[in-house]
């Protein structure tokens, strides 16, 4: 297993009336973070505030590329963006329990904190498809080129970790330095990580480790 420092590039906020935050996405142009009572945009470039939601959001965020996911206690909403409309409701695996959210190739990945596990399910009925084991609490999820990372948070320990879907083998880890947890997490689909800071108030950049070839 490669282990290594996790090292943070950017951060961005604290902002306006955010005492915490939950999860993050990133819809191609801004990252979405949960900050419990609405889902808040900003341009990762400026770090300036676009747009918001008014919605209950204190846990896991994801976006497939048109709509955005929000875990809203036993349940997922599927959201407009553009609308800010609910357009759909799917029960969530972990009934009330659930974390971490992301969207890859069609299904949805929810992270079960205290339960330590990941769930594939399917996007439109909640049904569970896989079920993958860890042995630390899981946060944030998300998946870029083929590798599936979640965040972890005990105590004052956080890190990042990239493991096997089939088997839940932590194949990396990149270690946020004590103190400083991961609430939620994305990729940018390239070189960067956006994770949420919890109490902190805060979203942190941080740089993804290079591969020397695709992965596998």
């Amino acid at each position: 297993m490669n282990r290594s420092a996790a090292e943070i590039v950017r951060e961005y906020g604290p902002f306006p009336d955010v005492d915490h935050v939950h999860g993050v996405t990133y819809d191609g142009r801004h990252v979405w973070f949960a900050a419990g009572d609405k889902l808040i945009a900003f341009d990762p470039a400026s770090g300036k505030t676009v747009h918001s939601i008014d919605v209950a959001a204190r846990a896991g965020t994801a976006f497939d590329g048109q709509h955005l996911f929000q875990i809203v206690e036993d349940r997922i909403l599927r959201i407009d963006p553009k609308t800010s409309r609910v357009l759909a409701t799917i029960p969530a695996p972990g009934g009330g329990g659930d974390s971490g959210l992301a969207w890859a190739e069609g299904t949805l990945w929810v992270g079960q904190h205290r339960d330590r596990k990941i769930y594939q399910i399917d996007s439109q009925t909640g049904a569970i498809l896989r079920t993958i084991e860890s042995n630390r609490f899981v946060t944030g999820v998300t998946w870029i080129d083929g590798e599936l990372w979640h965040g972890t948070w005990e105590g004052d320990e956080s890190d990042l970790r990239r493991v096997d879907p089939r088997t839940g083998e932590v194949l990396e880890r990149l270690e946020m330095p004590l103190g400083v947890g991961v609430s939620g997490l994305e990729s940018d689909g390239g070189d960067q990580f956006f994770c949420g800071g919890g109490r902190s108030g805060k979203v942190r950049a941080v740089r993804r480790p290079r591969r020397s070839s695709p992965a596998g």
